[in-house]
């Protein structure tokens, strides 16, 4: 099943659900049985927002694409397209990007385009199941055979909706206080590689765009990542995404909530959220 209303689109099999970063992974990882890209000589590049899932780097490196991780937004995308005809710089189409959002597209268009991403996935289901006398081959075959291959990238966003933009603005504060301390710290099986706040240099017009975002990043290529979001009318939402890369593919079937149970934990204590907002728990899980 597919559900799109042009520009957002949710991939789901029998009983199966497609995270957008998985989507977007897998669809870049077949993207020579879709005909867009192969009638152009191949994917050439990959783009994502920073808070979707590193699944699609993973692919990037193996097949030596170019890879783009920009601020939320599509006009970045736009950039990434149009770098040769109006930035004269290096031609990085055909581009594949997306966003955790339910936002997929390429360089037809420059916005998401969910009817394109139902017709790029029907390619790869057509051609797993080209022999009519073989057993139907299901979205969630395809999924859980790209994991077998590149591992999985558990991924779970949180959202505490309707928080006072002061207490909103403590938290975050509160962690840039620790972007010295953390590195190097341990947090059960979890070691803090960097913390930093998320600056983009738009590497076709130069721009440069600050705290796109607030980032724990892992050892063990898992993330914590906290954004926010609204006004001070109606109060600030904080998006907490976490992403746990698992490698072992003896692993990779597990339920995402079990999965990332303890880097949750990480997330609440390093941020401090229940006891500087008031929330015992976020408003919405995705």
């Amino acid at each position: 099943m597919f559900l799109t209303h042009l520009i957002h689109c949710a991939i789901t099999g029998r009983n199966f659900f497609v995270t957008p970063s998985d989507s977007l992974a897998i669809l870049a990882a077949h993207a020579d049985l879709i005909p867009f890209f192969s009638q152009q000589g191949g994917l050439r590049s990959v783009a994502r927002s920073m808070p979707t899932s590193g699944a699609v780097d993973l692919v990037a490196k193996r097949l030596n694409l170019n890879l783009f991780e920009t601020p939320t937004g599509w006009k970045f995308f736009g950039n990434v397209m149009d770098s040769k005809t109006m930035f004269q710089g290096p031609n990085y189409n055909p581009v594949i990007c997306g966003e955790e959002s339910f936002g997929t597209g390429s360089n037809h268009v420059r916005e998401k385009d969910g009817m394109w991403a139902v017709l790029a996935w029907l390619s790869v289901l057509a051609h797993y199941n080209e022999d009519p006398s073989a057993a139907f081959v299901h979205v969630e075959d395809i999924v859980k055979q790209h994991w077998q291959s590149y591992g999985r990238n558990y991924y779970s966003r949180y959202d505490y909706e309707g928080v006072e933009s002061q207490k909103a603005n403590d938290v975050l504060n509160h962690l840039r206080s620790q972007f010295t301390t953390l590195p190097g710290s341990v947090f059960g099986p979890f070691t803090v590689a960097t913390a930093d706040e998320f600056t983009y240099l738009d590497p076709v017009d130069r721009t440069v765009s600050y705290n796109q975002g607030i980032r724990i990043l892992f050892s063990d290529g898992s993330r914590i990542v906290f954004r926010l979001s609204g006004t001070a009318g109606s109060g600030a939402t904080i998006r907490l995404y976490l992403e746990k890369y698992e490698g072992d593919v003896g692993r990779v079937d597990l339920h995402t909530a079990a999965a990332l149970e303890s880097l949750v934990q990480v997330a609440l204590e390093v941020s401090d959220i229940v006891k500087l907002t008031g929330f015992e728990s976020p408003s919405v899980i995705t």
